[in-house]
């Protein structure tokens, strides 16, 4: 179910970016038309402010051109919630091996946010920036097994318990180096956005979360074999605040667990926030 609801609102955001870029039929005559708004900026930058002392921007967005300038702070973007898929070397299907970790793939989710933004913008239409901030994958496992923290690889214990909620994740800071490509802002401020670049994940810790009628919910912290650092790319398109994101991670998701060699992580999903 919770798939079937990410991908309507994947499917409606797109439809409503892609109808707002369309539609031609209502136009701005007056360019300085009050816009009013919170602004907050760190450093020098783009988000700096264009108000008038009544508290109103009055930024020409049509012609406006921004010079180059860096751009540093505190944020809150690139809200991402999406799907997480396993790849098995190439492959969707799980081997022998790796099918104890056979999830509910509309219930496997990928969730994430940047707080931390450090950017150089070179024009109005291209800039790159690094950013800190979290990433989850919460796999929601089909098995009622517990798996095992330490050991040589990855164990786990098959349970004579029926768990209402099984879930095996992981959490990482994560670092992105983006090139943003951006095209001419219209009339009300908005414009496509194309993303790409390398990613860098450091890990926090894994947890097994489990809902059960016989233990209630419990919650084992670890780091489950899950790799130390994670490298990979991330694609995203968009226009305004809407958006899709593509995220693949190069490298194993465990790391000295033999029998898991190959294991990787795909997600995708929607994003807020450019």
């Amino acid at each position: 179910m919770k798939r079937l609801l990410i991908t309507a609102v994947i499917i409606a955001a797109a439809t409503a970016a892609f109808a707002q870029s369309a539609d031609t039929t209502k136009t701005e005559t007056d360019t300085t038309k009050a816009k009013k708004g919170f602004h907050i900026s760190f450093g020098k930058g783009e988000s700096a402010a264009h108000l008038n002392a009544d508290g109103i921007d009055t930024m020409d967005y049509s012609r406006h051109s921004k010079a180059p300038g860096f751009s540093w702070g505190v944020t809150f973007t690139r809200f991402d919630e999406g799907l997480a898929t396993l790849v098995d070397n190439g492959s969707f299907k799980l081997s022998p091996q790796n099918n104890f970790l056979r999830y509910r793939s509309w219930k496997t989710s990928n969730v994430g946010f940047d707080i931390l933004q450090f950017s150089y913008r070179f024009n109005s239409t291209f800039k790159i920036y690094v950013a800190g901030g979290f990433d989850w994958t919460l796999i929601r496992l089909r098995e009622n097994i517990t798996i095992q923290r330490g050991g040589d690889h990855i164990t786990y214990t098959q349970d004579n318990i029926d768990y209402s909620k099984n879930r095996f994740s992981s959490t990482y800071v994560r670092v992105p180096l983006a090139f943003d490509f951006r095209t001419a802002e219209n009339a009300s401020g908005h414009r496509w956005h194309f993303v790409a670049g390398p990613e860098l994940g450091f890990l926090i810790n894994g947890r097994v979360k489990q809902i059960s009628d016989e233990n209630g919910k419990q919650k084992v912290n670890g780091n489950y074999h899950f790799a130390d650092t994670r490298y990979g790319a991330v694609a995203r398109v968009g226009y305004g605040f809407l958006g899709i994101f593509a995220k693949y991670y190069f490298n194993d998701m465990f790391q000295d667990s033999p029998p898991q060699d190959g294991l990787k992580n795909f997600s995708f999903g929607i994003m807020i926030g450019f």
